[in-house]
């Protein structure tokens, strides 16, 4: 029952906040979605420190037959490996500390039940992702995700740029599930099952076979991987399908820890990793991945340099670090990917709670031109967001240093050219990443104040309930990838991960890097440095410089800025179009032809008719008597020409 508890709680958690809240009080709400969030976390770390390592196969808990049609046959079963437990211990963790942390943030809104109701249905639809035995309870929980994170995004739905928000995300994570779902399809053309253990356990037999895919003879595993991926670029915000992301801020700050640290954008990491049977098998599929999640952390890094909402240079941050994570599941460092999915729940969901307790502090103040000088009126948050900065960037020894240098080297040790191209994109955006971090930190906590000093009155730090979650976190952000480098990318890998992810090449990249030149080793720890000290020359020596190069106006300042135009570009091929279509169609298809010549006219022409024909109805007797005459006149001369015959 111990799995089965896990998956239920949160959803228990949201009915009864969602159905009584407002009825027995918003605390009753805080505490029951916060409180089953909580035992379900317990639960976690029970099935990860005590079960997984005595766990010698895979277990397989079945709850009930979800689909039965014809040969389609789907049991709803929790599946349960290494993967699935390293995902639970994330999920369920990061989102009770962040339902804690909602108790302080959210404290002055009048809608408490509501959002502790969306919280709670998010978690168990990642839940039900992570613990998915077959595709279709995956793309169940993959949707549900999708769903409640439209919900948390436009949650302020009064705000029109929270309800647009909202729908972006929704419309743009459609884009990529359409070749989702267009995978999953196929994988049951193919296999003719959904089950994993089906599908996987005859992947081999498929390798190197053809099939006929929109008129072509295409690779099958190949096809059908680069469908799946293209669910994971949308749902974890990859190029081409990242304009989502930065958006999503609208939403409160608790739910952008919830999304963007650890649970949502991550979807699409754990299903390349949980897919790793098939794309080992798909080599050119795996080099696409590579190619992607590279561009992506360089990209995103780019990006994040120059913006100024404290929130969207973390999304950015975020953007860029899924990047890395795909480019090392590319190369074939799955364990790699996941030991920095793991690690970076804990430093990014710390610094958009911090980000939170220093909006929290600023009145809500976002910018961080109105901020500075900070540091000593919130020395808690100021420390907390230090550590989860250090832990960002890389530095020695902290959860970032491990994973991040290890998916580094990795790509170098692949010994490809798409695996080169991943190495260098990743050390020119590690040097970015510490580069705007740090300006985040001295734009925010250090100089002189640069808002409205009437605020300044009443910046204070947060209270406990907000401050303990990022304790917790920052402890995680510290000691996580000391502690379980061994399990994860170390000696103790193959013990740990069992067969939950499969690597079939002899010498796997994340071996090789053992192997790999020093230079290569200290590369990302020398651009880190370097990041630090242009952000210390720029922000703390010569502040003043910064504010002349915005006011300029350059090009290449104005084309990081805006993003690299891709939402001007985006509205400009299919947003524009498309609104001039819908709104062709409404108007002159809808409106003027079918309604025209259809419903309407017919209904105003009979309206037209009758009117005439009530005319006819004056009540004179004269008038009847002249039409009767006309009438018998009419009778007559049919008669006479032969008509009565």
């Amino acid at each position: 029952m111990i799995y089965q508890a896990i998956l239920l709680l949160p959803l228990f958690g949201a009915i009864l906040a969602g159905a009584f809240g407002k009825r027995l009080g918003e605390h009753f709400a805080e505490y029951t979605a916060t409180g089953f969030l909580c035992l379900s976390a317990l639960l976690s770390l029970w099935v990860f420190f005590g079960e997984l390592p005595y766990m010698e196969q895979t277990k397989l808990v079945t709850l009930f037959r979800f689909l039965d049609s014809g040969t389609l046959q789907v049991d709803w079963s929790i599946r349960v490996d290494t993967l699935t437990a390293v995902m639970l211990v994330v999920v369920t963790g990061v989102s009770s500390l962040v339902h804690v942390y909602s108790i302080g943030y959210m404290h002055d809104d009048p809608q408490r039940p509501r959002f502790f109701a969306y919280l709670s249905l998010f978690t168990f639809a990642m839940l039900a992702l992570v613990t998915s035995d077959s595709f279709v309870q995956l793309f169940f929980g993959w949707e549900g995700v999708g769903l409640a994170s439209y919900l948390l995004i436009g949650f302020w739905y009064k705000k029109p740029s929270a309800n647009a928000a909202a729908i972006k995300a929704f419309v743009v994570n459609r884009v990529g599930d359409f070749g989702f779902a267009l995978g999953i399809f196929a994988v049951f053309f193919v296999f003719g099952s959904l089950d994993f253990t089906t599908v996987f356990g005859a992947a081999k037999g498929f390798a190197g076979k053809t099939f006929n895919f929109a008129g072509y003879d295409v690779d099958i595993l190949t096809t059908i991987c680069l469908l799946l991926f293209m669910g994971a670029m949308g749902k974890s915000a990859q190029f081409l399908l990242h304009t989502w992301l930065p958006d999503a801020m609208e939403g409160p700050t608790p739910v952008s820890a919830l999304i963007h640290a650890a649970t949502m954008v991550t979807a699409g990491v754990f299903l390349v990793c949980r897919c790793s049977p098939l794309f080992e098998l798909a080599p050119v599929a795996l080099e696409v991945v590579t190619i992607v999640g590279a561009t992506t952390a360089f990209f995103a890094a780019t990006v994040g340099l120059f913006q100024n909402d404290i929130k969207r240079v973390i999304a950015y941050s975020t953007c860029s670090q899924l990047g890395y994570m795909f480019f090392a599941a590319g190369v074939g460092a799955y364990q790699a990917a996941m030991f920095h999915l793991f690690t970076h729940a804990f430093f990014k969901a710390l610094l958009f709670l911090g980000a939170g307790s220093v909006i929290h502090a600023m009145g809500g103040e976002q910018d961080m031109r109105k901020m500075g000088g900070i540091r000593k009126m919130i020395p808690a948050t100021w420390a907390l967001m230090l550590v989860g900065t250090l832990a960002l960037t890389g530095f020695p020894f902290l959860a970032g240093y491990w994973s991040k240098d290890a998916i580094i080297e990795s790509a170098f040790a692949a010994h490809t050219s798409v695996g080169m191209y991943a190495f260098v994109m990743g050390v020119v955006a590690a040097g970015m990443t510490s580069f705007y971090s740090w300006r985040l930190v001295f734009m925010t906590f250090e100089g002189e104040f640069k808002g409205d000093h009437h605020t300044l009155d009443h910046v204070h730090d947060s209270p406990p309930v907000m401050l303990i979650p990022l304790a917790i976190l920052a402890a995680g952000a510290v000691l996580a990838g000391v502690i379980f480098e061994p399990q994860f990318i170390g000696h103790e890998q193959a013990e740990f991960w069992g067969g939950a992810i499969v690597n079939l090449h002899e010498h796997t990249a994340l071996e090789a890097r053992h192997h790999v030149p020093a230079w290569v080793i200290f590369s990302p720890a020398v651009v880190m440095l370097l990041g630090l000290i242009v952000a210390y020359f720029y922000y703390i020596e010569h502040p003043e410089l910064p504010p002349r190069m915005a006011a300029r106006k350059g090009p290449l300042y104005m084309f990081l800025y805006n993003k690299w135009y891709f939402d001007e570009l985006y509205d400009f091929i299919f947003v524009r179009p498309a609104m001039w279509l819908g709104r062709f169609l409404w108007k002159k298809g809808d409106g003027w032809f079918i309604d025209g010549f259809g419903p309407d006219g017919v209904s105003a022409g009979i309206l037209d008719w009758t009117r005439q024909v009530v005319r006819l109805q004056s009540g004179y007797v004269y008038h009847y008597a002249f039409a009767m005459l006309i009438g018998v006149a009419i009778l007559a001369t049919w008669f006479m020409a032969g008509g009565g015959r």
